[in-house]
């Protein structure tokens, strides 16, 4: 019996009606405002013809108070898998022109049917959040659907990899879901991220901040941390989230999408060489040793605002994909401090997570003295570094640019700490401290005994750095795995890569470690 005419009608008028979503004068209203909707933001993520929905007539409950004659099309939220560079990935986008986009209990069902589909299929999870909140008519509803939503962000974590874009408001308990995931991208523009906005602080508190202070991308991503990325608008966003999945896996038990070189290339890379500044003082750029290790100088630097004294990104060593960890001498000397400890652990974490091998350019002088440091726990922050080498499993490759001194020498990927292959410059020092540091504690008495101390200091501090801080007195101990010239890292780097992709590790069983937090 075919179908009637009526049925057809009703089918068709109901997928209008939730394509329109909050109907088409606040789709108009936010088109003359340069906001995207939400189904256009999937339309520019997904490639063209790709995008299966779940949950096109989904609904709000009726009985809820104040909402009984109310129409929520999708039930404020579109949910969804479609394709990103061939490759299915799942999104939900929520819709600010359907009740402001606040979360309700079926609202908040659709995002955790999508992250189980998700998790039983292995594809990553993107969400773009564009909401006003918690929906106050369904009351502890609403709250039960959050607390839903982010047991799934914990479930799924380690699992696939969720990427948070924050495109619109983004405030109190609903910021914790993005918190739980990978990565937040931020865009700079009509998009705020807050526990407490401007009046609640002024209530409580009686201080007077403006929403920029608290909630703004400029904020989440210099002052905080909390945020990866900033981009532009909402189609940078997701223009970001595309490249960022360029170098992940879909899941935890698959490599990530190497471009192995069909010939590996051990040429010399003689520029690497001019990089090294003649006095051992003067700071050295890491971004210009990054730009020539990594394929096409293509390198997604995470938090790049925050934190600079490290730096940490993905991209290509002759195509393979990996995670760098770099020591920056141009910030506070490249030290490990509080901020810098936290934003490397984080991302050696997720590295170690997804099969994505390390490699680890380090020059450090040690950890950033100071009683602020002290007493903000920088024994516990600068431990969680340590703890993260130590717990990854994953291919990890150091290389030793110039100096690394004490704890800090361990907290970045020793031989000790696990690192399989550990590359020295030639003018590297491996020491406790400093070669002037040591001298001084040693002989002191001496220099101070001697007929120009400031010479005998100096003579003393080149015996030193000969004798007791050279790599070639680490590698006869087997530290180092060679000392190499800077024109051959790439090289090298690439050909430890590519011994290293098959490796195995396993360790005690055990629920999981325990981080110090």
């Amino acid at each position: 019996m075919p179908i009637s005419p009526e049925l057809l009608q009703k089918l068709a008028e109901r997928r209008k009606t939730a394509m329109l979503g909050g109907g088409a004068d606040k789709l108009e209203e936010r088109k003359k405002k340069g906001l995207t909707s939400a189904r256009e933001r999937l339309g520019i993520l997904f490639q063209p013809g790709t995008f299966m929905e779940f949950g096109l007539h989904a609904q709000h409950d009726c009985h809820h108070f104040g909402l009984q004659d109310k129409s929520l099309p999708c039930d404020g939220v579109v949910t969804g898998v479609g394709y990103v560079e061939g490759r299915p990935v799942a999104a939900f986008s929520q819709d600010f022109t359907v009740g402001g986009g606040a979360v309700g209990r079926i609202h908040a069902q659709k995002i955790c049917d999508l992250m189980d589909y998700a998790q039983q299929s292995g594809i990553p999870v993107i969400g773009i959040n564009d909401s006003g909140g918690a929906r106050i008519q369904e009351g502890d509803d609403s709250l039960s659907g959050y607390g839903q939503v982010f047991f799934h962000n914990v479930l799924l974590s380690g699992v696939v990899p969720q990427i948070s874009i924050i495109a619109g408001p983004c405030a109190g308990g609903a910021a914790y879901s993005p918190a739980l995931t990978d990565f937040i991208i931020m865009t700079k523009k009509n998009s705020q991220m807050f526990i407490c906005g401007p009046d609640v602080i002024k209530a409580a508190t009686g201080a007077t901040v403006t929403m920029d202070e608290v909630g703004s991308a400029a904020a989440h991503a210099t002052v905080s941390g909390n945020i990866h990325f900033v981009a532009e608008d909402a189609p940078g966003a997701l223009a970001l989230a595309q490249r960022l999945l360029s170098f992940l896996p879909s899941n935890n038990v698959m490599d990530p999408p190497h471009r192995p070189a069909k010939s590996l290339t051990l040429d010399r890379d003689p520029g690497m060489n001019d990089l090294v500044p003649a006095d051992p003082k003067a700071p050295l750029d890491v971004y210009q040793v990054i730009n020539r290790l990594v394929d096409d100088a293509d390198f997604l630097e995470v938090q790049r605002d925050w934190a600079r004294n490290i730096v940490v990104g993905f991209a290509r060593i002759q195509g393979i994909v990996v995670g760098i960890v770099a020591n920056q001498p141009m910030v506070k000397a490249g030290t490990l401090d509080i901020d810098s400890s936290d934003k490397g652990a984080r991302f050696i974490r997720f590295c170690n997570c997804f099969n994505i091998p390390l490699v680890t350019l380090v020059d450090i002088p040690g950890f950033m003295p100071g009683l602020a440091q002290e007493r903000g726990g920088i024994i516990r922050h600068g431990a969680k570094m340590l703890f993260a080498y130590a717990a990854a499993t994953v291919p990890k490759i150091t290389v030793i640019m110039r100096k690394s001194y004490g704890g800090a020498y361990l907290a970045m990927c020793s031989k000790d700490m696990g690192a399989d292959l550990v590359y020295a410059w030639p003018c590297a020092e491996i020491a406790v401290m400093g070669a002037e540091g040591a001298v001084n504690v040693l002989f002191k008495r001496e220099i101070a005994a001697a007929e120009d101390p400031k010479k005998k200091a100096a003579e003393l501090a080149a015996d030193y750095r000969e004798k007791f801080a050279s790599p070639y007195e680490a590698a006869s101990k087997g530290m180092i795995t060679d000392v190499i010239e800077p024109a051959e890292t790439r090289g090298i780097v690439a050909l430890g890569l590519r011994n290293t992709l098959s490796k195995r590790e396993t360790r005690p069983p055990k629920k999981h470690g325990n981080i110090p937090l």
